[in-house]
């Protein structure tokens, strides 16, 4: 009889280390991980919000204050997951900041941000991805993940350093784990679709003054393409759950898009044969 592994304790044993698991996507991996059996260090830049969250998620969570941008912070995070538990099997990086959305102009895009972005998004991601991968390869496992995003995949979906950014995540991913198959450790991203968070509903609700938070959210909802369904923190947490267990014992190098098939297509607007006939 076949037995559905898609039950709790799927990470049973585990241990795993989230970058930006203080708020948003990185706070419901965390609580989706510690509920499927793993133990958690949350590593985040917010010394208020980091601790009290560890503290609701229990006695399997555990802060450690790491501001991405500093590689020995990213260095000592990983340091502390390997003392704590002695081994570190998931480093999910997924750290990052959206950056200004205006001005929308690459004429009049500011490279000091830009570069503080791709500081953040990339370079902190790069710095997980080594520091995971250099407790990871001797023992000869581990799963490492990224947060990429839809706006990585398709043009205009986002400010130019956010989206250039997450552009810039899937080729990561698909290089490194050139070398890291051969050691038997896998590195995989998940690309997520509109999900109205705190910081995309702050983002957005700069074009929409006087527009409630209800009222924003609602059109971040309905982005999405997927009839009767919308994108949620909990879409992306059950992806990572998937691509961190052993369920996904032969994936490396993918991009897993959780984004209702936004990206998939691109409808071509005809016009009807009454405007054809009247113009």
């Amino acid at each position: 009889m076949f037995v559905c592994s898609h039950t709790k304790n799927r990470l049973e044993g585990k241990v795993a280390l989230i970058t930006g698991g203080a708020s948003g996507l990185g706070k419901a991996a965390a609580h989706k991980f510690i509920q499927n059996g793993a133990q958690v260090i949350i590593a985040d830049i917010n010394t208020e919000l980091g601790p009290q969250v560890a503290n609701d998620l229990g006695p399997s969570a555990h802060f450690v204050r790491c501001d991405v941008m500093n590689e020995a912070q990213v260095a000592e995070a990983v340091e502390a997951a390997v003392a704590r538990h002695g081994k570190l099997d998931i480093m999910y990086n997924n750290a990052g900041i959206v950056g200004p959305v205006l001005p929308p102009s690459i004429a009049e895009l500011d490279l000091d941000t830009f570069d503080r972005v791709m500081r953040i998004n990339v370079r902190g991601t790069v710095a997980g991805i080594k520091h995971a991968a250099r407790v990871m390869i001797p023992v000869g496992s581990g799963s490492i993940l990224c947060t990429a995003s839809m706006s990585g995949l398709l043009g205009g979906l986002g400010p130019h350093p956010y989206a250039i950014s997450k552009f810039t995540i899937p080729g990561i991913v698909k290089f490194v784990a050139s070398e890291l198959c051969r050691t038997g450790v896998r590195i995989n991203c998940i690309s997520p679709g509109p999900i109205a968070t705190p910081l995309s509903v702050g983002q957005i609700a700069q074009f929409y003054p006087g527009a409630t938070t209800e009222q924003v959210a609602q059109i971040v909802n309905g982005i999405g393409e997927l009839k009767g369904a919308k994108c949620e923190e909990i879409d992306v947490a059950q992806a990572a759950v998937y691509l961190a267990s052993d369920e996904s014992k032969y994936i490396t190098g993918h991009n897993l898009v959780v984004d209702g098939g936004f990206t998939c297509y691109k409808d071509i607007k005809l016009p009807s044969p009454d405007q054809v006939l009247q113009s």
